[in-house]
């Protein structure tokens, strides 16, 4: 295993960002996460303003407002190979809220605004060789989103908004176990690094009602650099060699959704959504240390690392049912990752998944309704054949994959 170890040391800057595939967060609402977010053409409340702003003028003539708490228990990856390189990760839970809201018309104009968190990930490796690569992985992402929407007849309008994205991060590992189990020296580096950063983007919306059961939709959402800026301490051999200004940049890819509903007598809808990320904005991972020549770590934390991510789809088929004061809402999606085997690691442990998703919601009043919503991504296992991945030695990525639950409350008036 001596070319893996040596692979690792020129690797160990390999630190991915986390909203490929099963870790974006799309599920933003009660309703979208009780459809596994086929919630694009037939959007009912206030959370119109974040999944199709076009929408927001085809609702009632009053104001919505609506928030929620999902929980997400992200579930221990296994890494099983031959010792001393198998691990096992650290479970999670995330706390993470939205709060949509959507004025009173104007005319033919409509506006509103989210705050959402989008994407996010914490992932924690105890494992020795794990840590090498990602002791902890953190990144923390809010999204601010004014939205404006214009009727054009009573069958179609548009819609679109700015999307201001704050976020931080953490980034640790720590080669001091591997180090030691492995008597190679070499290894024993470490980075602690924290940064942060402001960056803003667009939206656009279609929405167009050919018949007044059937709904198209289109939303784009524009790609956002994250230029993270902050400060690291990099180590070898116990001893600190570098401790200043850090930065690196990695995108929030574009997104383009496009879907159709169909209602049946005002009680049984189903939507189709296809979604296109275009991960390929993702071709390398470059850290920076402001100005400073960081030497013989330099290898190591420095050098630009391809990462050449693939675009990926993914679908979606949601299903409403109205039973007088209950809604009962239920999910399915087929969700790819952009990762390949030759790329996958510790801090992104991501392959294709498959979505469930059910939920309700009780109309208590005519103006208050509340429920819950409930979704499991199941991961695909993978498998790494001798030499496929330079940094990673054979065996296979297994289990994983996260519960999520999320309660919310709306009011109209």
């Amino acid at each position: 295993m001596e070319h893996i170890l040596k692979a690792t040391i020129l690797n160990m800057a390999v630190i991915s960002t986390i909203w490929a595939g099963g870790y974006k967060i799309p599920e933003q609402s009660l309703n979208a996460m009780a459809l596994g977010a086929a919630y694009v053409a037939h959007t009912t409340g206030a959370d119109s303003a974040y999944y199709n702003p076009a929408n927001m003028v085809f609702l009632n003539k009053r104001q919505y407002i609506e928030g929620g708490v999902t929980l997400a228990h992200l579930l221990s990856t296994t890494y099983r190979s031959i010792p001393p390189y198998s691990g096992k990760s650290k479970i999670e839970n995330l706390v993470i809220p939205n709060l949509h809201y959507v004025s009173f018309p104007a005319e033919n104009f409509r506006w509103g605004v989210s705050l959402t968190v989008p994407a996010g990930l914490t992932k924690r490796w105890e494992t020795p060789f794990q840590k090498l690569f990602a002791e902890e992985f953190t990144l923390k992402v809010l999204e601010l989103s004014p939205s404006i929407a214009y009727r054009l007849s009573d069958t179609l309008s548009i819609g679109g908004g700015v999307r201001v994205i704050y976020s931080e991060g953490v980034v640790k590992s720590n080669g001091a176990d591997i180090s030691a189990i492995t008597g190679n020296p070499k290894l024993n580096l470490a980075r602690n690094m924290e940064g942060d950063t402001v960056a803003f983007g667009y939206n656009f919306a279609l929405a167009y009602k050919p018949l007044p059961d059937i709904r198209f939709a289109v939303t784009y959402r524009s790609n956002i650099d994250l230029d993270e800026k902050g400060s690291a301490v990099l180590s070898a051999g116990g001893g600190i060699l570098y401790d200043g200004e850090a930065s690196v940049s990695v995108p929030l890819p574009a997104a383009l959704n496009i879907a159709i509903s169909r209602t049946w007598d005002e009680t049984f809808t189903l939507e189709f959504n296809y979604e296109r990320t275009f991960w390929s904005e993702y071709k390398t991972l470059d850290f920076e240390y402001g100005d400073t020549n960081i030497g013989p770590l330099k290898p190591v934390f420095d050098d630009p690392i391809a990462k050449n991510w693939r675009d990926t789809n993914t679908f979606r088929i949601g299903a409403t049912l109205v039973l007088n004061d209950i809604t009962m809402m239920m999910g399915f999606a087929i969700d790819e990752t952009p990762v390949s085997g030759k790329m996958i690691g510790f801090e992104l442990p991501d392959s294709d998944a498959k979505i469930f998703s059910m939920g309700f919601r009780y109309q208590q009043t005519e103006q208050l309704s509340w429920g819950a919503a409930f979704l499991y991504d199941g991961k695909e296992p993978i498998s790494l054949s001798l030499g496929e991945n330079s940094r990673i030695p054979a065996g296979s990525f297994e289990e994983g994959g996260a519960f999520l639950t999320t309660v919310g409350v709306a009011y109209e008036f």
